[in-house]
């Protein structure tokens, strides 16, 4: 420690995002010197309803030492082992983006490629039939593997869905407990230094004035830091993006949760549907040029499974993201940096990401620019990236029932875009190396699912026995199968880890539910 070190992180704004930050920094930078104070207001309402997460949800889970079980339990979790897309490249069609990947490479090709050769030599199915979480998500099956599991088990990749409140209130009683002061108050002005312009304090209604060193500004889509005290400007994106607008609704469960998540589109936009424990988390994206507010509501409320639990919410956003995660001594997280419409769980891996980053590159009171160079070339490119990937799915479409279809099917997509499509169309390749999130067995499941089909094949495929590389695709295929059948339903894992609420299921007599590590459930697996 020295002079220079950050003595007083201010986090403005509750909500997930600013309670993912305040106990990650209680964890990261108990350091005996840097305090951590998180300023928020009841008055001010949160956008989070029903979430839904990625896999690397559980790597920040795990940094911070929290039991799976009891995060579960605590937020009427469920786990997530990919999307389902619906009506997407045509009305009537569906596929599957699972976690993980397809298949297992031979002599250093990938399996996809194996994979568009051999379904010109026969009828194939699904490419998700090679995937360990896109055959257990079919079955309705999960168990977690352990570190220890063997192929095809060690293959099933999960995520979680969560009530964002919830997991708000969750993480607040782990940062309070690691001695983040909570300060209940509405900021009604911010001071600025006047020889650098960096945020000296903020000023609460009650005349509270609080000075900090780092503020990390998750005050939502108003940026009440970044924005309206920096200037910071905000980068649209509606050309490729023009959905502005969304309408959720809790609904009552009509049955058993299912393991993914359905993302179904609509006229001119797309209906979320994510499965909790104790209800079902609804909702329609879509452009208020193309839909009016009580018309997209009207088909929110028709597609809905159960009843209703609430009365539905209206939420406008233009899709988008700061110049600038990190100006001055300010970095924004959250819905403060930036927002890509949530079709691929991305929101809260965004935050995540935000505060790893930070943490990687953790300034002192001197603020060196190449520190917040670094990071904001970091978080431009997993928007952009995320941005690439969202587009892909408007883009990728034979539909041609609307004005909304058809401009998004016809429209100029971005060039970084435009490249992975064409590199994909002529022989299947894909380059996914360095920053990106979104890795080849995401791309190639949007793309396929979506009749973005290759031309040809890598030439190097041709050099492996063809009849050899068919009884491999289909031992995996069976290998998948085989082991999702032995698993029990997600129901039954979810009672048996002891998730709230109870009811207890029956242990399947064929697993040990063993209780060595509370925060996994052991499951090798037959292995092929």
């Amino acid at each position: 420690m020295n002079e220079h070190t950050i003595q007083h992180i201010v986090i403005v704004g509750g909500g997930t995002a600013g309670w993912m930050a305040a106990a990650a920094m209680s964890r990261f930078m108990n350091n005996g010197v840097t305090r951590i104070t998180l300023v928020e207001s009841d008055e001010i309402g949160t956008i989070g309803v029903g979430e839904a997460t990625i896999p690397p949800i559980i790597t920040f889970n795990r940094m911070l030492g929290i039991n799976e079980n009891e995060f579960l339990r605590a937020t009427q979790g469920t786990y997530k082992l990919g999307i389902e897309f619906v009506n997407w490249g045509g009305v009537g069609e569906r596929y599957f983006h699972p976690f993980g990947s397809h298949g297992e490479d031979l002599h250093g090709i990938h399996f996809h490629q194996l994979y568009l050769r051999e379904r010109k030599r026969r009828v194939m199915q699904d490419i998700s039939s090679w995937s360990m979480s896109g055959v257990a998500a079919s079955l309705g099956r999960f168990a977690r593997p352990t570190g220890e599991a063997r192929s095809p088990i060690k293959d099933l990749f999960y995520a979680f869905h969560f009530d964002a409140a919830l997991y708000a209130k969750f993480l607040r009683n782990y940062a309070e407990r690691g001695g983040v002061r909570r300060i209940e108050g509405k900021i009604v002005a911010t001071q600025l230094r006047g020889e650098d312009g960096f945020v000296e304090s903020v000023t609460l209604a009650d005349g509270q004035v609080i000075a900090g060193d780092l503020f990390i500004d998750c005050s939502g889509f108003r940026g009440l830091l970044i924005e309206e005290a920096l200037n910071t400007g905000y980068e649209d994106w509606t050309q490729w993006l023009p959905a502005n607008r969304a309408i959720a609704v809790p609904t009552a469960l009509t049955g058993e949760p299912d393991p993914y998540t359905r993302a179904t589109a609509h006229e001119a936009g797309w209906q979320w549907r994510i499965p909790l424990q104790h209800r079902m988390g609804n909702g329609i994206v879509y452009s208020s040029q193309y839909l009016d507010d009580d018309a997209a509501e009207r088909t929110l409320l028709a597609n809905l499974d159960g009843k209703t639990l609430a009365d539905p919410r209206r939420i406008r956003f233009t899709t988008g993201r700061r110049t600038l995660s990190w100006n001055k001594n300010v970095v924004a997280m959250g819905l403060a940096g930036g927002f890509v419409e949530p079709l691929e769980s991305t929101s809260i891996h965004v935050i995540q990401a935000a505060i790893a980053k930070l943490i990687a590159l953790f300034p002192d009171k001197r603020f060196n620019p190449v520190e917040r160079d670094e990071f904001n070339d970091q978080m431009r490119d997993l928007y952009e990236d995320i941005r690439d990937f969202i587009v892909l799915h408007y883009n990728a479409t034979r539909r041609t029932d609307s004005p909304f279809w058809n401009h998004m099917r016809t429209m100029e997509i971005p060039a970084t875009l435009r490249r992975k499509i064409d590199l994909f169309r002529a022989k299947g390749r894909l380059f996914r190396e360095g920053r990106e999130l979104f890795a080849t067995t995401s791309y190639v499941a949007v793309m396929l699912g979506q009749h973005i089909v290759p031309e040809e094949h890598e030439p190097a495929v041709d050099a492996l026995d063809e009849d050899k590389v068919a009884q491999a695709l289909e031992e995996m295929r069976l290998g998948y199968l085989g082991v999702a059948q032995q698993l029990p339903s997600h129901a039954e894992f979810i009672a048996a880890t002891g998730a709230a609420p109870p009811p207890q299921a029956a242990q399947p007599p064929t697993f040990s539910f063993a209780d060595e590590n509370p925060g996994f459930m052991p499951f090798t697996g037959a292995g092929t």
